[in-house]
């Protein structure tokens, strides 16, 4: 094994190349470039891009991990799930493309894994079965990753072209005969306001599904 650099430090690097080109610009060769070695080096650690974006991913989620353990313990699950997702769009919010990496990525730390054991332990305690845990777990998660995405998303594009998402604009372009969607368009709201009251639909069709 190479022993000139570390796995630690490769993550380290690859979301600092992050930060500063987005998801698009993190390849094993340019990151090999970044810590001046040659790419060689780096694939002691990880293979390819793909296993590359698993660790970032696993680092982004130890430190969702250490966040989420800081928070005081809610009043029952619903307290529980929005506290975690809540802490899950802080830490991508902290990266460039930070939902991004974390799609379709594989944990490869048992012990961010784990971190689920204590919610599971709670939640069964009150009547869960496992299988609807791990559920409501994946489904705010893939709100969180998906609401950042966007978030970030427009954001950034918003940065390239200010006029992008112009309100007045886009009534213009629908013309007549669509009244209520431009009055939809006019009340949208971005940012944690937005975010808190999807989350809570999110979280009211969880408890409905428990009902049943």
């Amino acid at each position: 094994m190479n022993k000139g650099i570390t796995r630690e430090q490769i993550v380290t690097a690859a979301l600092e190349l992050l930060d500063d080109q987005g998801m698009d610009a993190v390849t094993v060769r340019a990151l090999a470039s970044r810590l001046d070695v040659r790419p060689s080096a780096l694939y002691w650690h990880v293979r390819n891009k793909q296993e590359l974006l698993d660790e970032m991913a696993t680092e982004v989620m130890r430190r969702v991990a250490g966040a989420f353990a800081a928070v005081p313990p809610g009043d029952g699950w619903r307290d529980d799930l929005a506290a975690y997702t809540r802490v899950l769009r802080s830490e991508y919010l902290l990266h460039r493309d930070g939902a991004r990496i974390f799609s379709g990525t594989r944990i490869t730390d048992p012990d961010v894994v784990r971190m689920k054991e204590p919610l599971f332990e709670r939640w069964t305690a009150s009547g869960w079965k496992p299988a609807d845990a791990d559920d409501a777990i994946d489904l705010v998660t893939a709100f969180a990753v998906g609401f950042v995405i966007e978030e970030q998303e427009r954001r950034q594009a918003a940065e390239d072209d200010p006029s992008r998402y112009s309100i007045d604009r886009r009534d213009a372009w629908l013309g007549e005969g669509a009244s209520l969607v431009k009055e939809a368009g006019h009340l949208r709201d971005d940012g944690d306001r937005r975010f808190e009251r999807l989350l809570g639909m999110v979280l009211d069709g969880i408890a409905a599904r428990l009902e049943t």
